[in-house]
């Protein structure tokens, strides 16, 4: 079992505890006030929880994010005067680099129902969970204009900062001028982690490894049976992954799919020889979703789904590629399982080619800890998620996405199927009540949370040389 699974277990469990301590007092409270009293408090609890507790949030928002970076990379002489932040003369700090700031952030009474945030300059502003209460860290990556003339305003809303302040600072190449291959356990997951910095690479790689075509209710609504659903969904989603990279300006011999099955690659890496079946579509045979790739693989041959079939075919596309930047899954930060294999799959292949690429970018599409990270609104920009593994070293790496290339990464996730369904009713209602009591906004763009999420001013990597 993952850790977010153990987590999610933990959450419902102690969930279901609640509930029943919360069912004995609205009966005792009908029996000894009045028969009618607990209907409406039913009803009110249920939308205090929506709008307030519905998060899954698996750590005390009064938990301080426990990060270690380099002592060469912190900046000394930073300081926090009223609500500005005071850089020493001489910083020189530059437009492209990665800027991140540890604060204290303390959420006020109205920050336990409202999102607290901190406003940046006036340009941005990054939000964290309700009640925070403890050490986070800002993104001041792109903030370079004002970070030159010494002093940022930072204003808390619905909280305050307090304690002492610690900067560090990391310089990057342009990962853009070099040759990059994203590699995406589903369609999708480039485009969510990735789009800014592949649509403006000179020479982009985009490599899907599954089809993705489990739960297919959306499909099989439409009158299908469970398995020809699940095909239909692998098509479509085979699809995605090929041509919407296309509207980045990526050329289709560099976009390749391998259609191996949806949430197998662990049982997959378990077991390097045993071909693993797809669990919904009643299929053995990769090579249906492959059909439009642009040159053969090596799996092509006996289209069978197994671990080594996975590894020859990564072998092959990175002989043929040579990339210099590799961006996939970071396993320690993103717990989707086939993510963490997906990772571990591209380590593995790369053992004894002769050409190695010279940067690793990890992303994270999805959290052990917050499935609302990033938190706040569309457009915004990406503090660091929570994360509480001090003895790991990160570097993180922070590259901008302008307004234009926003929008065209919206519409990018726009064409993708898998986020194209609208939401359930519950999901809309609950979205209402937050809005309405919660202050909350969701973007116009799509109904999926991924367009709230993934549509912002930062691209979030962590950077590992090889």
């Amino acid at each position: 079992m993952s850790r977010k699974q153990a987590l999610l277990r933990q959450h419902r469990r102690n969930k279901r505890r609640v509930l029943l301590v919360g069912l004995v007092l609205l009966v005792a409270l009908g029996v000894l006030v009045a028969w009618w009293l607990p209907l409406p408090l039913l009803l009110l609890a249920w939308v205090a929880h929506e709008a307030w507790f519905a998060d899954h949030l698996f750590y005390s928002p009064g938990d301080d994010y426990q990060y270690r970076f380099s002592p060469d990379a912190e900046l000394t002489g930073v300081t926090l005067q009223g609500d500005r932040l005071v850089l020493p003369e001489g910083h020189g700090l530059g437009a492209d680099e990665t800027v991140v700031l540890a604060v204290g952030v303390k959420a006020s009474w109205l920050g336990r129902f409202f999102d607290p945030l901190v406003v940046i300059g006036g340009s941005d502003q990054q939000t964290f969970e309700r009640g925070a209460n403890g050490l986070r860290y800002l993104n001041l990556s792109g903030c370079a204009e004002l970070l030159a003339q010494g002093a940022v305003s930072l204003r808390g809303r619905y909280c305050t900062l307090v304690g002492e302040v610690r900067l560090w600072r990391f310089r990057h190449p342009d990962f853009a001028t070099q040759n990059v291959m994203v590699i995406a356990p589903h369609a999708d997951d480039a485009e969510l982690a990735a789009y800014g910095l592949y649509s403006r690479a000179q020479k982009p790689w985009i490599v899907t490894l599954t089809a993705g075509e489990i739960e297919a209710e959306h499909y099989q609504a439409m009158g299908l049976g469970r398995a020809d659903a699940a095909r239909l969904k692998g098509r479509l989603r085979a699809w995605d992954s090929l041509a919407v990279p296309r509207w980045a300006g990526v050329p289709a011999e560099r976009c390749v799919q391998l259609g191996y099955f949806c949430l197998q690659l662990p049982a997959m890496q378990a077991a390097p020889d045993q071909p693993c079946g797809s669990r919904e579509a009643d299929m053995s045979d990769i090579r249906p979703f492959r059909q439009l790739n642009p040159f053969t693989l090596p799996a092509d041959a006996d289209g069978a789904p197994t671990w080594n079939n996975l590894l020859a075919d990564l072998r092959a596309l990175l002989e043929r590629a040579r990339p210099d930047v590799l961006v996939m899954p970071h396993a320690r930060i993103d717990p989707h399982p086939d993510h963490i294999s997906a990772q571990a799959a591209v380590l593995e292949a790369l053992q004894g080619l002769a050409h190695q690429p010279r940067y690793v970018l990890g992303y994270a599409n999805h959290l052990h800890d917050n499935d609302r990270w990033p938190m706040g609104e569309a457009g915004e920009g990406v503090a660091l998620p929570p994360f509480f593994d001090a003895e790991q070293v990160l570097v993180p790496c922070s590259l901008p996405v302008s307004a234009q290339v926003q929008l065209d990464k919206a519409m990018a996730l726009g064409m993708m199927h898998d986020l194209q369904p609208p939401a359930p009713f519950k999901r809309r209602l609950r979205r209402w009540l937050q809005q309405v009591l919660a202050r909350r906004r969701w973007p116009a763009t799509g109904d999926n949370e991924f367009f709230r999420k993934a549509v912002r001013r930062h691209e979030l990597f962590w950077r590992k040389d090889l």
